[in-house]
This record gives structure tokens, sequence and C-alpha cells, in this order.
């Protein structure tokens, strides 16, 4: 499985103050969604949330974001090596993405950018 990077996630209060902090911390702009009642701004290597309380303290569980090449790679090698699949692939705004707990109990999202790739 062939990591391509990863991205930090941060849960604030407030979205918009948080994105004018971070659009010129690192020059770049938020590309912006929404997932499951959560609003999403992602800006450079920050991945920033807000939304529901219950749905953001299941999203503070989840260490950090790993970008892959093939989410169903990951998949075959997440198994093989011991970690528990939580949830997906499930289809996301960019891509696609998996759960996954690490034998020492660590949480992490694995996304890929396929759909972008082969649409």
């Amino acid at each position: 499985m062939e990591i391509l990077g990863t991205t930090l996630r941060i849960c604030v209060d407030d979205l918009e103050t948080s994105v004018t902090f971070y659009e010129r911390l690192t020059g770049s702009r938020a590309l912006r969604f929404e997932r499951g009642g959560v609003s999403v701004a992602a800006v450079g290597c920050f991945l920033l949330m807000s939304g529901p309380a219950s749905e953001i303290d299941v999203l503070r569980r989840v260490t950090a974001t790993i970008a892959v090449k093939d989410v169903d790679e990951a998949l075959t090698t997440l198994t093989e090596v011991g970690a528990q699949v939580l949830a997906g692939p499930v289809p996301t705004p960019v891509g696609r993405n998996l759960i996954a707990v690490h034998p020492d109990g660590s949480v992490f999202e694995y996304v890929d950018r396929r759909a972008l790739q082969d649409g």
C-alpha cells in the first residue's frame, strides 16, 4: 500500500473563523463540503470540521486521514496486518474512504481519489 500523505483533522466550534486563519496560514483556499450534518473545509493539509456534538465526538476519535493510491489495496493490507476495518470503503465527495482501528487502538481514516481519477 502506497501512502501519499496525511491530513490533520481539527474539530472546531467556529468554522468560518478557523477557515480564515488556515487560509491565511497556508496560502490555500478552502474546499468546502457537507457530510452527515458536519460542515467540512479542507485547507492545505488541514481538515476542519464543525457540527453537532454527537457527530464531532465520533470524528474526534480519528487520529488522522491518510491518503492512499487505492482504498481497496489499503483494505487488503490493513486486514492482513491485523487492523480492524470499522466502516467502508464508501464513496465520499472527493473519492472513497474507510475507517480502521490499528492493533494499538489508533483510529485512522484512509482515503483515495480514485473516483475522481476514474471519472
